[in-house]
Formats: structure tokens, sequence, C-alpha cells
């Protein structure tokens, strides 16, 4: 009978080149199931993502209602998926039933915060729907209705929406008020006020009244606008308060950044919102809303949803005094 005589060194050797190969095959093994149990998410053209012009002819009475859109607006009711990134958070959103605001509170209810939204009670409607969204998320939801264009009633929506949440940390001054004139001498004063008030004054009340509830680590968020960089004719007002949202935001990142308060804005390009059908754009003009941008069509609210996130979350720590666009290939910045 032959005997193999396997020396010590040799044994350890081999004993090393086996642990190694399991080692290394351990991983790619977990690697490759991790692989197979990811979700493959296709390459989607833009410019066919949502419905192109030309748009139905329609219009709505100030303030307008998305339910009655055509078509209906997208505001991630459907497609926005969290992810926990904002666990914990206590958010209030201005003008949080329909449009940009209303994707703003989906999204940050599907990420973990507690919401408050404001509206006009002619929206009625519309913040039901999204208070549903959000208490479906299993989060807490807090409707209060009025008008911010009077300044006590600002004071008391901050002061409710700290009651009722708890505490306040994302603050986004998203509504806004936005009238087709072909001419200067077609503004109404009246029309000319609700606009200053409502886009200018407004965010300067609430701002002032959230101020003492924010603690390092809050954000603040202002909806600005295309018109500030790039104004239509038929805008002259509204682009001017656009263009006053820029400045707020640039000036007030400096006074609070070095209280660890973060502030930005997003400046959306042409987007299919209740604003537009309810005198925001020339009837005639809204047929092929968002036509001439490089994709060809207006954008949804849903597409914005995920800048309003990352502007509130924890990884968007060096992020303030910044203005995100999304115009579809057009505008600044």
């Amino acid at each position: 009978m032959k005997t193999t005589n396997i020396s010590r060194r040799n044994l350890v050797k081999g004993l090393g080149a086996t642990v190694s190969t399991l080692a290394i095959s351990a991983p790619l093994s977990a690697k490759n199931t991790m692989e197979n149990n990811l979700e493959v998410k296709p390459l989607e053209d833009p410019r066919g993502k949502y419905p192109q012009p030309p748009y139905q002819k329609q219009t709505q009475p100030h303030p307008g209602l998305a339910s009655k859109m055509s078509p209906v607006p997208d505001h991630g009711e459907k497609s926005y998926k969290g992810s926990n990134r904002l666990a914990g958070r206590k958010a209030l959103v201005t003008g949080g039933d329909s449009g940009i605001g209303r994707a703003a509170a989906i999204a940050y209810a599907r990420e973990g915060a507690d919401v408050a939204i404001n509206y006009l009670p002619a929206e009625e409607s519309d913040a039901k729907e999204v208070v549903a969204l959000i208490k479906a998320e299993g989060r807490k939801a807090v409707a209060i209705p009025g008008d911010i264009t009077d300044q006590a009633f600002c004071k008391k929506l901050v002061d409710e929406a700290v009651k009722q949440l708890g505490g306040l940390d994302i603050l986004v001054n998203n509504a806004g008020y936005q009238k087709s004139n072909m001419s200067i001498l077609d503004i109404s004063e009246e029309s000319f006020d609700a606009t200053m008030k409502t886009n200018i004054y407004a965010p300067f009340w609430i701002t002032k009244a959230a101020l003492s509830h924010l603690k390092p680590g809050s954000c603040v968020i202002a909806t600005t606008s295309v018109q500030a960089y790039d104004p239509s004719e038929n805008l002259f007002d509204y682009a001017q308060t656009k263009a006053a949202n820029v400045a707020y935001v640039k000036s007030l990142a400096k006074q609070l950044g070095p209280k660890g308060i973060r502030v930005n804005g997003v400046a959306p390009g042409p987007v299919w919102t209740p604003l537009q059908v309810c005198g925001g754009q020339e009837p005639d003009k809204l047929v092929k809303f968002g036509g001439d941008t490089p994709l060809g069509r207006a954008g949804q609210p849903a597409e914005l949803a995920s800048i309003f996130v990352q502007l509130a979350d924890n990884s968007g720590s060096y992020s303030t005094g910044q203005i995100f666009g999304a115009a579809g290939g057009g505008g600044h910045p």
C-alpha cells in the first residue's frame, strides 16, 4: 500500500487556497443573487413619457382644480416610490392641494414625513385627495385651508402646523398666483396686488413666523420659475415675483447658513397644473403649452417631486442658496 506524504507547509497552503476560493466565491454568489432579485428599470424616453401637445383647450375659474383638468396631472399618486429618506420629518407645504405642491406633499409622506398642506377653501376637493394619500402612508396629514394673502392667517397657518405636527423642519413656500396679460395696461390693481401678496408677501410672512421653530438641519424651499430668468411678455408681474423669489433664496441662505438651516429653490419650466388653466396662460397658447421645449411637451408635477425630496434630505447638506431647474431643456438655470 502506497503512503502519501503531505508536509505541514503544503497542507496549510492547500487549506489557504481553499479558504480563499470560498471567500471569493461567496460574495460573488451573493452579488449574483442580489442582481437577479433587482427589478430591472427600463429606459424611458422623456419625450413620450407624458401627454404631448396639442392639449385640449380649457379654462377654469380661479383657483382651478386638478381633478377637472384634461389630461389630469400626474402628481406621483401611483408612480412615486419612497425609501424612508425623510422619516420623522415634519413639513408644511403651501399650495399642497394640487400641482407641484401636491407632488412634494405625496413624496414627503412616502419618504416618511408628516405633512401639513395649505390651500384655498375652493380647493377643498383636491385637498381631500391629498390628505387621503398622506394617511394611506401611515403619516399624519394636516389640512389648513386659508388665504395666504392675509398676514394674520400666515401666522396662524404656521402656528397650527407646528401644533398639529409637533414641530416643523421642512417649509415649502410653493403657492403662487399667475395671471396672463398681453399688456401692462391690462393688469388691474387687484390682480397686481394678488400676485405680489401671494408670491412675495406670503413667503415673507410665513418664513418669518416659522423661523423660531426651525432647528439646525431644517430647510426652507421656495418654488420660483424659469420666468425669473427668461420672462414671457404676458407674465410681466408674475415674472417679477419669481425673480424676487430667487433673491429670497440666495439672501436668506446667507442669513440662515450660520444657523445650520438650508434655503434652496426649484425653478420649473412649463408644468401642467391648475395655475395654467385658470388664467395663467392665454387659452389659445395653452393648447401648445410646453411644445417649444426640447422635449416637446409640458412637464408633470411628479417629475419635480424628487428634487423637493433631495433638497429636504440630509444627503443634500451642502446645497444652500441654490436654484434647481426642471424645464424640459429650456429656460434657466
